[in-house]
């Protein structure tokens, strides 16, 4: 019911804001036992490139949540950005995961109960499930207090950039003993797949400025090498993992092609798909003295005159990207493409009567 969900939402903030302070490093969360009481939440490292978040801002820092994400070997700089899926695939809106002890569900459930915001009926529901019940199946007494430090009560995560399908995790809240796997009926709940799905949303690249030659500006029928640094178009990879859990999974994103687009249909680019795959590391060909009227591995040759205005050149790089996780676990995901703009001058070559 709606006075329910939003009634959810604030003390669900609340007692994140509260799971962050308690913890401000992974290592506390890995050594912690949730069985205590409190939401099971995190902190970040900037030290070692982890924070736990669901949706953690560039700088590394966290919102709350029960994974860990790495990014020590990820892309960096003011130009790295995320790549988008070259599907309509997209990584997990939502998911479940270990959020309470029962001591911290009851923290969590009794102020709920107590507004009475709810209704009497709805708060008699979930009395008869979470607190009084034991006797019939999928309810518990006393929050399952009996199984304190041997399970967790799990909940839904929001991606905090609220995407498409960002709603949809309404199950409710659900028990899972240590060393099991959560109910196969529930879509999305943590697993190393899952937190593969995930990274993938965490992944940055370089960006994909070109150098070209001539640089700057050129001329018509000038064949116009372009190639990136090498060096910059490494694989980048992020994991995140659960370490109440003992998962984990590292998404790796591996540059193979680039792919230009000369910002006019008056040109023609080189080779003739426009796709310039990467080869032993290298992408293009960096040009040199001697080479202004040779055929570039990759480049474009411009056919008319930007006049008073410049081309809007992209570049837009692909990469392959797959995930490993704990147990031998792993798969390809969607390719992912990350380009950028930038403006080329092309002037007519003069010429001299004499």
């Amino acid at each position: 019911m709606p006075a329910m969900s939003r009634f959810r939402r604030d003390v669900a903030a609340a007692a994140l804001a509260c799971s962050i302070c308690m913890l401000s490093a992974p290592t506390a969360l890995a050594s912690q036992d949730p069985g205590g009481g409190g939401s099971i939440g995190g902190g970040a490292d900037p030290a070692s490139g982890t924070s736990t978040s669901g949706d953690a801002s560039d700088d590394g820092t966290l919102s709350a949540g029960v994974i860990v994400y790495d990014r020590s070997k990820n892309g960096s700089g003011n130009s790295a950005g995320p790549v988008t899926s070259t599907t309509s695939w997209t990584p997990p809106a939502c998911w479940y995961a270990p959020k309470y002890s029962p001591a911290g569900l009851k923290t969590y459930l009794e102020p709920i109960w107590q507004a009475e915001s709810t209704g009497s009926e709805w708060d008699l529901q979930q009395r008869n499930k979470y607190e009084d019940g034991g006797k019939d199946p999928g309810t518990y007494k006393d929050f399952n207090k009996e199984k304190t430090g041997k399970g967790y009560w799990w909940d839904s995560y929001v991606n905090e950039s609220f995407p498409p399908g960002w709603d949809k995790c309404t199950k409710p809240f659900f028990w899972v003993d240590k060393g099991d796997p959560p109910p196969a009926d529930i879509e999305n709940a943590v697993t190393p797949k899952v937190l593969g799905e995930l990274a993938y949303n965490e992944i940055r690249v370089p960006g994909t400025k070109v150098t070209l030659a001539p640089a700057r500006t050129t001329k018509v029928n000038l064949p116009t090498w372009a190639w990136l640094d090498g060096a910059a178009f490494k694989p980048v990879s992020v994991t995140a993992s659960v370490p109440v859990l003992g998962i984990s999974a590292t998404t790796t994103a591996e540059p193979v092609s680039l792919k230009i687009e000369p910002g006019t249909p008056d040109a023609q680019v080189y080779p003739s798909s426009g796709v310039c795959e990467i080869k032993n590391g290298k992408i293009g060909e960096p040009y040199a003295k001697g080479k202004a009227h040779q055929t570039p591995p990759c480049g474009v040759r411009y056919l008319r005159s930007s006049g008073d205005g410049t081309y809007p050149l992209k570049a837009t790089i692909t990469w392959k990207i797959h995930w490993t996780g704990t147990g031998g676990t792993g798969a390809n995901l969607p390719d992912g493409t990350f380009g950028a703009t930038q403006n080329v001058t092309v002037q007519e070559i003069q010429a001299v009567n004499h």
